[in-house]
């Protein structure tokens, strides 16, 4: 069949597994956002600083401190995770009152800044990283042949990704979480600490963005731009899915590094764009998103 279409099939099983292993990081990166926005109302444009900075404090736990992978895999998000907590504590609470444009804004600032502080210590170029040697190699499928390293990176992907949707969606913490962004008052009345879960929510959805950046690392250079390359993208995946919609930006996420990875094979010309023309004409017929709710 695939001799048919004149695609060899190493080539479009390979581009699938590229698809897929960019799918793994929109979702994890739009779920990210997701949860912020959904449950918090802030559009984070820090997303794809912090989604850098895991990537580099996995960098630098290696080169400083000689702490490996599996290590740095669980110190990077709480590291970056504290960060958004400092963030959200110094800065966003003062302007949760106000329009959701101010926080854009403030964010979008912040991402300059970090990605401009990153910039001057280490330059533009791209810092290696190498891959764990219990995931070093592949196996040949026939078909194709499968690094482990990629296959890692889509299953923690999914593990993590479907996760958080049954802690958001399925336990009582979710629900408390929820009921704080429906009616704050009300859930505090009840004596829940709304503000400490309105913390700790922006702590988590940024501790996400880290833990994406660390599985990049071995993948990609380690640089202060991949996050600013990748924070649109993910921000289309996002409106695709459904702002705030925590299985939306799951589903999205994979099908749309499917659908980017398939089309670099059959219309390699398309391959940039295809998200930002699915999100065109996805917003035409259903402007909240495929899985949102209108306002």
């Amino acid at each position: 069949m695939f001799e048919l279409l004149g695609v060899p099939p190493q080539a479009l099983f390979g581009q699938v597994l590229l698809g897929l292993i960019n799918g793994s990081f929109y979702a994890i990166l739009s779920l990210g956002l997701a949860v912020i926005f959904g449950l918090l109302n802030i559009i984070n444009f820090t997303h794809g600083a912090q989604y850098m900075m895991g990537a580099f404090v996995a960098w630098m736990c290696l080169t400083y401190l000689g702490i490996n992978y599996w290590v740095a895999l669980l110190l990077a998000p709480l590291a970056v995770g504290a960060t958004g907590i400092v963030i959200e504590r110094l800065l966003l609470k003062r302007i949760a009152h106000v329009d959701h444009l101010y926080g854009l804004l403030l964010t979008f600032g912040l991402a300059l800044i970090i990605q401009g502080l990153f910039r001057n210590g280490y330059g533009s170029s791209g810092l290696p990283y190498q891959i764990p040697a219990e995931l070093r190699g592949g196996v040949n499928l026939g078909f194709m042949f499968l690094p482990w390293y990629r296959g890692w990176v889509v299953v923690a992907s999914l593990v993590v990704c479907l996760s958080t949707w049954f802690l958001i969606e399925k336990t009582k913490l979710g629900a408390y979480l929820r009921a704080a962004t429906e009616n704050p008052t009300l859930t505090q009345a009840f004596g829940i600490n709304v503000p400490l879960l309105v913390t700790l929510t922006y702590g988590f959805g940024v501790a996400l963005a880290g833990f994406a950046g660390v599985l990049a690392a071995p993948i990609y250079s380690v640089n202060p731009n991949m996050g600013a390359d990748l924070i649109i993208v993910v921000f289309a995946v996002v409106v695709i899915g459904g702002m705030g919609s925590i299985l939306g930006a799951i589903v999205t996420g994979f099908s749309l590094g499917l659908v980017e990875g398939l089309t670099k094979v059959f219309y390699p010309e398309a391959s940039a764009t295809v998200i930002f023309i699915i999100m065109v004409l996805v917003l035409l017929v259903r402007p909240a998103g495929l899985f949102g709710r209108a306002a």
